[in-house]
């Protein structure tokens, strides 16, 4: 299916009927992603609903680089145009993320919140300021033979775990604005029911972080799966789509 949201042409998949929930996808994801777990809820008696965020999957990209906030007006154009008056919402990386802003914005919209492995909590850090940095200084040389060539080799060898490495575009501004956000002071004025689910193998988003969001969101549940890592929508959609039946 596909609509235009704040201009940009969204691509999105309904799966099941009944309750509705809404699964915004981590970035570099996309809802193909997450169409096993969806499938999983909708046997369950769900209406899953999984739209490609901007920027990713079948979506477009925005002409301009958006921040979190752009990314949450958009979830909210997109629940009104869908007729989203009450539901669950379910974010996983990224889109945990901007949950937790919609969750603040729309209380009376959403009714449980579940933070799947949620990248939420940005400290600075040295590494980060660092990437924030070069970036800068890289696209100084733009003018010099074999730009492109070496600048691939730079993020593909040094700075290797960074999705920054992968985006294009708009979108590696987009990034930086995302990396540069901390949204830990939201953290506790969230009223849904919250449900966090975690791997403790993430290296992406280290256990820790669900241990401090459980502690500020309050009357929070935290589920740790054993020997899951970031990517619990691909390695244990079976457990993961368990645990969220389980607690809505």
């Amino acid at each position: 299916m596909e609509i235009t949201i704040k201009g940009v042409k969204t691509n999105y998949q309904v799966l099941g009927e009944g309750k509705p929930l809404l699964i915004l996808h981590g970035w570099g994801s996309n809802s193909e992603r997450w169409q096993k777990v969806g499938e999983l809820l909708a046997e369950k008696g769900l209406k899953v609903i999984i739209p490609d965020m901007p920027g990713f999957g079948l979506s477009e990209t925005p002409k301009i680089a958006w921040n979190f906030n752009g990314y949450v007006s958009w979830v909210e154009e997109f629940a009104k145009i869908l007729n989203l008056t009450n539901f669950d919402l379910l974010g996983h990386s990224f889109g945990g993320a901007i949950a937790v802003k919609v969750a603040v914005n729309s209380p009376q919209k959403v009714n449980k919140l579940f933070l799947v492995a949620s990248a939420c909590l940005r400290k600075k850090t040295v590494s980060k300021n660092f990437l924030s940095k070069i970036s800068k200084i890289v696209k100084v040389f733009s003018f010099l033979p074999f730009y492109v060539l070496a600048r691939k080799a730079f993020y593909k060898f040094i700075i290797r775990k960074s999705d920054y490495t992968y985006t294009q575009g708009t979108m590696k501004e987009t990034y930086l604005k995302v990396i540069s956000e901390d949204l830990s002071y939201c953290l506790s004025f969230i009223k849904a029911p919250t449900t966090i689910i975690w791997g403790n193998k993430d290296e992406s988003t280290p256990i820790e972080n669900a241990h401090f969001i459980n502690k500020k969101i309050r009357n929070s549940k935290l589920i740790v799966i054993p020997g899951a890592d970031h990517n619990l929508n691909k390695k244990v959609p079976e457990i993961l789509a368990e645990k969220i039946i389980e607690n809505l």
